[in-house]
């Protein structure tokens, strides 16, 4: 018995296809005398010949006219085995909080890296609402800062950072500091802002609080909603400042402004459940590091 190498069988089917050992190596991306090696390797171990050659020409054996043959129906067969594998694998739930942060341009950019992976994205307005679920497993990762929870984080969850964020100011486009290319911090100090935040975003809302303490801040309007068009809305409404991520789209009427001295960070991890991870996670994990990195400019 023979074991047959998929490999080895591309190798016969592309140089039938070509009958030129130079344009047939060059479609597989391999030396042609690599290919030569191979087809001689492949012919000792079936102990029959499949290829003619000479300095002029290549021809197939009637031998080798059968094995081209059933070898094309055997890479279409592993290719459907392959596809209808990867297609009854479970997706990969992600969670991504809420439009405009790190987490939505990642999960953009994730899943066309991730062949064969279904990609389920969900928003779960705060890590700390979605903290159970990936601990459950019903959801397999999530993007959040940990501090700030109001709870002690899962023991049985994993997280790697993924970038310290930097955070922008929402404004009315008529307010007196969206003149400014960037504000300062110093400068938030003179103006009422409003805290919007998800009733289950308690980190977003603990993150907030945190910088108006250190740095002499008053929130004049509380408000619980959920998604950055609901802040924005409030932003007008009351036409005061409001913390938010610098990359979310806008309305009319609104408009984004960098802040300085210094510049806000808000540290975004990405968590999981340990155990026995799937390699899909495990590949997306490696790939949200890699989209990060290329964000962080």
């Amino acid at each position: 018995m023979v074991d047959l190498d998929l490999r080895l069988v591309r190798y016969a089917v592309v140089l039938a296809d070509e009958l030129h050992f130079t344009r047939a190596a060059d479609r597989l991306m391999i030396a042609q005398q690599t290919l030569s090696a191979q087809i001689s390797s492949l012919e000792n171990r079936l102990g029959v010949t499949l290829f003619v050659r000479d300095r002029r020409h290549v021809e197939l054996t009637p031998q080798g006219e059968l094995f081209v043959r059933r070898g094309r129906e055997l890479l279409a067969e592993s290719h459907d085995l392959l596809a209808e594998v990867r297609e009854s694998a479970p997706p990969l739930r992600l969670d991504v909080i809420t439009e405009g942060l790190t987490s939505g341009i990642v999960a953009r950019e994730l899943l066309p890296r991730l062949t064969g992976v279904t990609l389920q994205v969900v928003q779960g307005q705060g890590f700390a609402a979605t903290v159970t679920a990936v601990s459950e497993g019903r959801v397999d990762l999530a993007f959040g800062r940990v501090h700030g929870m109001g709870k002690p984080l899962p023991a049985n969850l994993r997280s790697q950072l993924v970038r310290w964020e930097p955070v922008g100011i929402v404004l009315p486009a008529d307010h007196p500091l969206a003149e400014r290319a960037q504000v300062p911090m110093g400068e938030l100090a003179g103006h009422r802002l409003v805290l919007h935040t998800a009733e289950e975003a308690t980190e977003w809302q603990n993150w907030n609080e945190e910088l108006a303490a250190e740095f002499g801040l008053t929130f004049g309007w509380r408000l619980h909603g959920h998604g950055r068009g609901a802040a924005n809305a409030a932003v007008l409404t009351y036409q005061a400042p409001s913390f938010g991520p610098l990359e979310a789209p806008v309305p009319e009427g609104v408009v984004v402004r960098p802040v300085v001295e210094p510049v806000p960070l808000y540290r975004l991890s990405v968590f999981w459940r340990s155990g026995r991870t799937s390699v899909a996670l495990r590949r997306a994990v490696t790939v949200i590091q890699e989209i990060a990195a290329g964000t962080a400019g």
